[in-house]
This record gives C-alpha cells, structure tokens and sequence, in this order.
C-alpha cells in the first residue's frame, strides 16, 4: 500500500476520509458493503501507475468517514452531496467513475443527479436499479423473496446490529466476502446464523488474505453496521425522493461488469434486464457488458486485474 496518501476532508457537513495516489485524470472509485476504501486497493497502485489520480473514499458511515446518527441521513441526496463536494474539491470538473456494489448503486445515482460530474462510469455488479413507479423497492422484494430476503430482513433498526453482533465482526465479513453462492440470499428465521454463506470453511481465499480480512474487521469492530446498515433503510425512503426521475435515461458512457456468479446478477431478474434490451434502454450509452466466468461479486479484489485492465481500456478511450 505504500505511497497511497490518506487524508481527511470536510465534504457535505462531515469529515470524510479518503484515499488517494498518483497524478492526471481523477479516478473516484466507490466502494460497496460491507467494505471501504481499501476493497480498491488493487485498482488505486493499477491505475496511478497508469496516469491517473485514484481516489477512493470511505463513504459516509463507513471506516474513518464520519457516521451521523440519525437514519434519514444516509439518502441518496446526502450520499451524491458528499460525492459533489469531494469533487469540487479534488478541484476537477469530471471524473472516471468506478463503482461496486452499494457505492455502484450511488453512483447512478450521481449519474442522474449530476451528469455534468462524470465523464464515463465503470459500473462493478449492480445495474441501474430500474424504478417501478407502482411499487416501493423494499416492497417488490419482500412480494418476490419474502420476508427473510436479506435486504428485507436490514430494514428494522438495530435488530440487524444484534442479530450480527451475536455471531461477531468477524464472523460477518468473512461471510459475506468469501460468499460464492449465487441467487437471492435468503437468511435464517430469526438470526444472523449461516447469512449470506451456508458454505462458509475456515480457509480464506487466494485473493483475501488474514491481513486483508483484519483490516476490515478492525474498523468495523469501531464503527458498527448501522451507518451501512442505514443505506438499505433509505431504499424505500429514495424511491420515494426520486418520482422526478422516474423513467430518465442515464446518458453517461458505461461499461458494466459482473461476475456469473453474482448474487446480484443471479437474481431480481437480473440477467433478463441486462441482456434482454431493458438496461440499454435506460442507459442508451451502456457501451459494453462484460460477465467474467467463475467470479462471484466482489469481483475488483478477486478478479483485480482483469478489472484493472477493463477500467483502463474503457476510460482511456475519452
């Protein structure tokens, strides 16, 4: 990790912390959940070898980024701010966008909010979430996986926290990082318990080490899960806040990129919007879409060059 410069910033309201190497074009990459700035670790040497500035923050609630308390402060609107002041002070007009994850779902959402920010966007799992204006985005879940679907199951504040805090921080990264199973997850009545990965061994794999997995664990043992926990409870609060934009297009250039083992690309009919014309459509300039064979959804630390090498070719193109 050597020559990556750490640093905190006033964005929004809050101090934000954010990591940074290198010179030339802004790369601001947005990490998912459970994670931080360091799920991009990879990426940030690639890219600032390559000619560019990379930049990854933790986003709000997250590792050394500032936690607000209350939940109505983890909507969309207060995510993108945080976004729109820390490029204004990177002192840049646009950036490469790279995103996973929650941070991919953010980003379309900077995307729709503020296209004049983004030159191209190198979308990591999550495809634009497309808004059904009949039906809040909770409710379509819970109708199509029931109540223990996993985002169902974070809405209830704090019965999540106690239901992790049972089996322990690290018992719920490593589940969650190391999880290969494809499909909707689907939790136990009641508990944490075997989560997002029933498979779950001791062994870690090639691509997470034990430092890997402590560095995580570490800054969530200080921080908790509420503030990422908090992202899930405004799913439903921003469905509401976005009927402005229902139906916009994103005109901004993307390549998307997943995993087949995805859960994300392995359920919510998924496949079907983005290969059946659907993504396209809200997203007329969806430029590519890679599906990497045998890779599950935290494909930029397990699949890191391979990514890298898509990134690079896709935004040196502008």
């Amino acid at each position: 990790m050597e020559g990556i410069q750490h640093k905190e910033v006033e964005v929004n309201g809050i101090k934000m912390h954010v990591a940074e190497k290198g010179e030339g074009p802004v790369v601001l990459f947005l990490h998912g959940f459970p994670e931080l700035w360091y799920s991009w670790r990879h990426q940030i040497l690639a890219l600032s070898s390559r000619g560019y500035r990379a930049v990854a923050p933790d986003l709000r609630g997250y590792g050394d980024t500032e936690a607000p308390a209350s939940m109505s402060s983890y909507s969309c609107f207060d995510i993108v701010g945080d976004l729109v002041a820390l490029i204004d002070l990177l002192g840049v007009d646009q950036v490469f966008l790279v995103a996973h994850d929650w941070g991919a779902i953010i980003g379309w959402y900077l995307c729709m909010f503020r296209p004049d920010r983004v030159k191209a966007y190198v979308c990591l799992s999550v495809p634009l979430l497309h808004r059904n204006p009949e039906i809040r985005t909770v409710d379509a879940m819970r109708a199509m996986y029931g109540d223990d679907y996993y985002i169902c199951r974070f809405q209830k504040p704090g019965e999540m926290e106690a239901q992790m805090a049972e089996v322990g921080t690290g018992y719920v990264l490593k589940n969650i990082l190391t999880t290969r199973k494809p499909g909707p997850p689907i939790f136990p009545k009641g508990e944490y318990g075997t989560g997002f990965n029933p498979d779950m061994t001791n062994s870690l794999p090639s691509w997470l080490s034990q430092h890997d997995l402590a560095y995580y664990v570490s800054k969530f043992q200080k921080t908790g899960f509420t503030g990422p926990l908090n992202y899930y409870r405004n799913m439903n609060p921003n469905w509401e806040l976005t009927a402005p934009w229902s139906g916009a297009k994103i005109k901004v250039p993307v390549k998307f990129i997943t995993g087949d083992l995805d859960m994300v690309y392995t359920s919510l009919n998924m496949k079907e919007y983005i290969h059946g014309g659907g993504f396209k459509e809200d997203v007329p300039n969806l430029e590519e879409v890679i599906v990497q064979k045998g890779v599950a959804h935290f494909n930029n630390q397990e699949a890191a060059e391979e990514i890298n090498t898509h990134i690079y070719d896709f935004i040196n193109k502008f």
